[in-house]
C-alpha cells in the first residue's frame, strides 16, 4: 500500500513539474506576461509643428499631424517601431538630435552643407520652392524688390539663408511661421520668404495676403535628419524609395498639398 501511495505521489509530482515547464515555455515564447519582446521600440521624432501642411497641431485633438508625420508613421510600420512626436522650436531641432533628446528630425528640413556637418540625412523625399509672402497689392516679384524692406524669415531656416544672400534687406528672424504672418498683417513686416506649400495654406486662410514664387538658389527639398553615424539612414531610405515606387508618397502629397 505504501509503495502504491509513494508511486502515486511521484506520478503527481512529475505531472505538476511538466505542467510548470510547459507554462514557462509558453511564457517565454510570448515574451512573458510583461510582453517585453512584443513591445514596439519607440523612436522620438523631433519637429516644429507650426509648418502646415508638413506638421501642425490639430486644434480639436491637440495632436500633431501633417505630411511629415504620416511619412514617419508609415516608415515606423514598415520597420517595426512606434513614432513619438516631440514639438520643438525649429532652430533647436538639430541640437536636440545631437543631445539625443530625439532620434530623428522631420520638419520640412533641407540638408544644407552646414547642417550636414552636424547630422546625417536621407535622400530628398519632397522638393519645394521659396515665395515672397506679403499683403495683396504689394507688387513684390523678385527678392531684389525687397531691398530696403523689413523681411520676415523663420529662424534657422534655408529661407533665412536666402534672405542673407540679398543685399539691403532688413531681415527679421522669428521662431514661428504664425508670428511672421501676424507681423505682416499688422504692418510691422513688409514681406516674408516662405516655402510655397506653406505659403499656399496661409494665403487661402487670409484673403488679404498673397505670395509670388521665386527661383531657389542653392539647396532645396526636404530630408530626414539623424545623428552623425546613425545606422538608420539606409533603412529609412529604402522605405522612402518604396513609397515613391508604390504610389504611397503620391497619395500623401495629394492628401496634404492638393486640398
Amino acid at each position: 500500500m505504501k509503495k502504491f501511495v509513494s508511486a502515486a505521489l511521484v506520478a503527481l509530482f512529475m505531472v505538476a513539474l511538466l505542467a510548470a515547464c510547459g507554462q514557462n515555455d509558453k511564457a517565454a515564447d510570448n515574451g512573458g506576461e510583461s510582453g517585453g519582446s512584443t513591445e514596439k521600440k519607440i523612436l522620438k521624432m523631433g519637429t516644429s509643428a507650426d509648418y502646415p501642411p508638413y506638421e501642425d497641431v490639430d486644434v480639436t485633438t491637440n495632436e500633431i499631424i501633417g505630411f511629415d508625420v504620416d511619412i514617419a508613421k508609415y516608415i515606423g510600420e514598415k520597420l517595426g517601431f512606434e513614432v513619438q512626436v516631440e514639438n520643438l522650436d525649429f532652430d533647436g531641432l538639430l541640437a536636440a538630435l545631437s543631445t539625443k533628446k530625439v532620434d530623428f528630425v522631420m520638419a520640412g528640413m533641407t540638408p544644407t552643407e552646414e547642417r550636414k556637418t552636424n547630422a546625417d540625412f536621407t535622400d530628398i523625399y519632397f522638393d519645394a520652392k521659396n515665395t515672397i509672402f506679403s499683403k495683396k497689392g504689394s507688387g513684390f516679384k523678385t527678392l531684389e524688390d525687397l531691398k530696403g524692406k523689413k523681411v520676415g524669415v523663420q529662424l534657422g531656416s534655408i529661407q533665412e539663408d536666402a534672405a542673407k544672400e540679398v543685399e539691403g534687406l532688413q531681415i527679421v528672424p522669428l521662431g514661428k511661421i504664425p508670428e511672421i504672418i501676424q507681423e505682416i498683417k499688422a504692418g510691422r513686416l513688409d514681406a516674408a520668404i516662405i516655402e510655397d506649400t506653406v505659403a499656399k495654406g496661409y494665403a487661402e486662410a487670409n484673403d488679404d495676403l498673397e505670395f509670388t514664387t521665386v527661383e531657389n538658389e542653392g539647396e532645396s527639398g526636404s530630408a530626414i535628419a539623424f545623428p552623425k553615424g546613425s545606422d538608420q539612414v539606409e533603412a529609412f531610405n529604402n522605405v522612402l524609395k518604396e513609397m515613391k515606387e508604390n504610389g504611397e508618397m503620391d497619395k500623401l502629397v495629394k492628401k496634404w498639398f492638393e486640398k
